[in-house]
C-alpha cells in the first residue's frame, strides 16, 4: 500500500472517528451508555462496550465496502476521483465552517430512545453499536466519497472495510476507555465544553484534506 493509500485507508479514517467522537451529539450518546452500564461489574462493562464497538465498527465498516463497490464502476477515472473527493471534503468543511452542518445530521441506525425497550445485555450492545450519532454522518459521507474514489482507482473491498470500520472503532474507543478507567470518564466534562468549539476546527480539518486530495490529483503521476 502506498503511502497516499496508508493515509487515506487508516490515517484519515482515525482521525475522522476521534473527531466525531468529542461532537456534542456523540458525547451525549456515549454519557447515556455509560449511564446504562453504571452498577455492573468490571467484566460486564468491558464485555458490553466491546459488543458496542465491535458491532458499530462492523456496520460502518460495510458501508464503505459497499461504497468501494459502487466506485468499481468507475475504474480509469483515477484523477477525477481524487478531485471529486477534494471537492467533498471542502464543500463538507465550508457547511461546517458556515454552521450548515446540521442539513446533513441525520442518525444511522435505531433511536437512542428507544433501545430501553430491548431486552439482555448483547441485544442492547448490538442496538447502541448500529446507532451511529446524527453529528458523525457528515464525516461518514465524507469516508464514504473516498471509498467511492478508491474503488475508482482499483481499491479492493477489504480496503474499503478497513477504512470505515477503523473510523467507527475510532468512534467508540474512547467510550471504551472511559468505561475501564475512571479518569477517562471524568475527561468527558472537559471534552463536553470542547465539543462547542469543534465544528470550527473540523470545518478547516476537512477543507484542508480536500485541498490536499486535488493537489494529489493535479501533481501527482497516478497509474492507470
Amino acid at each position: 500500500m502506498s503511502e497516499f493509500g496508508l493515509i487515506n485507508v487508516v490515517v484519515v479514517p482515525i482521525g475522522l472517528g476521534l473527531v466525531g467522537f468529542i461532537e456534542p451529539c456523540s458525547i451525549g450518546s456515549s454519557l447515556i451508555f455509560i449511564k446504562y452500564l453504571e452498577g455492573k461489574g468490571a467484566a460486564a462493562k468491558l464485555g458490553e462496550v466491546s459488543v458496542f464497538a465491535a458491532t458499530r465498527a462492523v456496520f460502518i465498516g460495510v458501508l464503505g465496502m459497499l461504497a468501494v463497490l459502487l466506485g468499481t464502476a468507475f475504474l480509469g477515472l483515477q484523477k477525477a476521483a481524487w478531485i471529486f473527493l477534494g471537492g467533498i471534503y471542502i464543500s463538507l468543511g465550508i457547511l461546517y465552517l458556515a454552521g450548515k452542518a446540521s442539513l446533513l445530521m441525520v442518525a444511522l441506525g435505531p433511536s437512542i430512545v428507544r433501545l430501553s425497550g430491548a431486552r439482555g445485555p448483547a441485544a442492547l450492545g448490538i442496538l447502541f453499536g448500529l446507532n451511529i450519532p446524527a453529528c458523525a454522518t457528515p464525516l461518514i459521507f465524507a469516508l464514504l466519497g473516498a471509498a467511492v474514489a478508491s474503488g475508482a482507482t482499483g481499491a479492493t473491498l477489504a480496503a474499503g472495510f478497513t477504512s470505515l470500520a477503523l473510523f467507527g472503532g475510532a468512534l467508540s474507543l474512547p467510550l471504551v476507555l472511559a468505561v475501564v478507567f475512571e479518569p477517562v470518564r471524568r475527561a468527558l466534562d472537559w471534552l463536553s465544553d470542547l465539543s462547542r468549539r469543534l465544528p470550527v476546527w473540523t470545518g478547516l480539518l476537512l477543507i484542508v484534506l480536500g485541498l490536499w486530495s486535488i493537489g494529489f490529483a493535479l501533481f501527482l503521476e497516478v497509474k492507470a
